[in-house]
This record gives structure tokens, sequence and C-alpha cells, in this order.
């Protein structure tokens, strides 16, 4: 059996994978998030990105890009925990761990045809919407799942302490 983390790739390969997917025909989609605690909202807009398309990657924050976000008490759990975590989701073929604060790089190296974001980002918000557009791409917004949020979970537990 295949180990989930398989699905973990460098930048550098994953470009490599992603032109070949892109001569076959196939349609790339990307995300991103911190994902530090996952829930039936991020599971939901997953699910719903990878339908977009026929490859899924998830940018995932490094651990400095979460503290850099989130501040001094996250993530939660480590990027390695996390990457685990979404690699073992069957929707998501690849990951890519990214060290600056937001995905503007990445989008610029691996150029998707999908770029996804909540719908609780304003198109004119979602970092590298303008790229993708003018490559030829699509932004997609997937409908907020209210009742889930890391952060809100994270401040339940704090309070219940």
């Amino acid at each position: 059996m295949k180990r989930v983390t398989e699905k973990l790739f460098k930048l550098n390969e994953l470009k490599a994978h992603i032109q070949d997917l892109k001569s076959r025909g196939k349609r790339v989609v990307f995300t991103n998030g911190c994902f530090d605690i996952l829930h039936p909202g991020h599971i939901r807009y997953l699910r719903a990105s990878k339908e977009l398309g026929d490859f899924l990657i998830v940018g995932l924050n490094s651990d400095r890009s979460v503290r850099a976000i989130k501040g001094k008490n996250r993530p939660i759990m480590s990027q390695e925990d996390r990457a685990e975590l979404l690699c073992a989701l069957y929707f998501v073929d690849a990951v890519v761990i990214f060290d600056e604060d937001d995905p503007l790089n990445i989008i610029k190296e691996i150029v998707p045809d999908v770029l996804v974001k909540g719908g609780d980002w304003e198109e004119e918000n979602i970092i590298g919407a303008d790229f993708v557009k003018a490559s030829g791409g699509r932004v997609e917004r997937i409908p907020y799942v209210e009742g889930f949020s890391s952060t809100n979970i994270i401040n339940r537990i704090r309070s219940t302490k």
C-alpha cells in the first residue's frame, strides 16, 4: 500500500508532474490554507474543490507562515502532521508546503487552471486571482460552511479551561 505522504511534493517535483498532467489535457485545481485542525468545513470545501477539475493541489502554510498569520500560539499541529492528514484524503491529489505568508509564488509556478478559495473571500482579495485569470484560468469561490473554523474551535476549547 502506498504511504499517503507520497502525495507530499516539493515545488520543483510538483511542477514536472503538472506539466505532464496538462499535456494530457487534465485540469489542475489549486487551493491553500493553514488547515490547523481539520474539520467538516475543510472536508466539504476540499471535496467541492476537487469536483472542479482532475487534480487537486493543496498549498499548505508552513508552521512559520501560520505563526505569521495566526499568532505565536499557532499552529496547533505541525506542518508534517497537517500535511499527513491532507494527504490521507482521497480527493486531495497533492500537497505542497510553502513558507511565504501567501501562496502567490506557488500559484505563479504551477499556473493552475482553477484557483479556489472559500466564499468568505471576495474575489478581489484572493491572492493570485488576477494572475490565474490572465493565464486563461478561472477563480471559483466555494460557499463557506457556517459553524466551522479552526480558530473558533480552538477558542472554544481554550475558554473551557
